[in-house]
């Protein structure tokens, strides 16, 4: 399926191969930084790769082509307000495009596509991994709340440890449901529940707790309807 393999390629190529260092060195420096057409260039690899035929070397170049145009509009049209709309923007339109490559060729399968139950479980675990980590710190961005006053947890943490923490939980959840097993949902909801507001109660932080329960409940949601769909 032509549709999942682009997918596929994008998810890798514009979020687990795309550093935050490349992205902040293109909002930067616009269409100036070296890092936009490398990250172009790994797009256009990717597609070929996950299509597997030379043949179809003209999508691979037209979701290049695309991706740049895209990236490039949103470079230079967004600022530091817009930058919410235009990240999912350019994800509308990046998906839009697959979208019609598919619809192009009318029907979505070929006879070196081996295995699509498999291909659609691995393109879901990769949407729950960084993706989905971004999709929700982007529609949290206008919540976060200020740490203040002389309530504020102070506590010594590992580096990136929550964002692996929700990435490893949406794994898990989406495992649970793959496998039939709800019942691990729940006590994954529990478990952490246990762990992580009981430090919010000693916190007496209103706004903090209210923004980690948003976060989380995204966070399973998201693994729960995805594992749905994917079922």
């Amino acid at each position: 399926m032509i549709f999942i393999k682009l997918i596929l390629a994008h998810l890798l190529g514009d979020f687990i191969l795309q550093p935050n260092s490349w992205v902040a060195d293109k909002e930067n420096h616009k269409l100036k930084s070296k890092f936009l057409y490398l990250h172009i260039l790994i797009h256009t690899i990717l597609s070929l790769v996950f299509l597997w035929g030379l043949q179809l070397w003209w999508v691979a170049v037209l979701v290049g082509i695309t991706h740049f145009m895209i990236d490039a509009s949103k470079l230079i049209f967004q600022n530091v307000k817009t930058k919410k709309r235009w990240f999912f923007i350019d994800q509308l339109l990046h998906v839009s495009v697959i979208a019609e490559v598919s619809f192009y060729f009318q029907e979505f399968s070929f006879g070196f596509v081996q295995n699509q139950e498999f291909l659609k479980v691995i393109m879901a675990a990769l949407f729950l991994t960084t993706p989905a980590s971004i999709f929700i710190k982007t529609l949290l961005s206008s919540w976060t709340p200020a740490p203040d006053g002389p309530n504020t947890i102070q506590t010594e943490s590992l580096s990136s440890a929550g964002k692996y923490i929700g990435i490893l939980e949406r794994l898990l959840v989406f495992t649970f449901i793959m496998v039939n097993h709800w019942e691990g949902v729940g006590f994954m909801v529990a478990a952490k529940s246990v762990f992580r507001f009981s430090d919010l109660a000693q916190a007496k932080q209103r706004k903090l707790t209210e923004y980690v329960l948003i976060g989380t409940l995204l966070s399973f949601g998201l693994a729960v309807l995805t594992g749905i769909i994917i079922k």
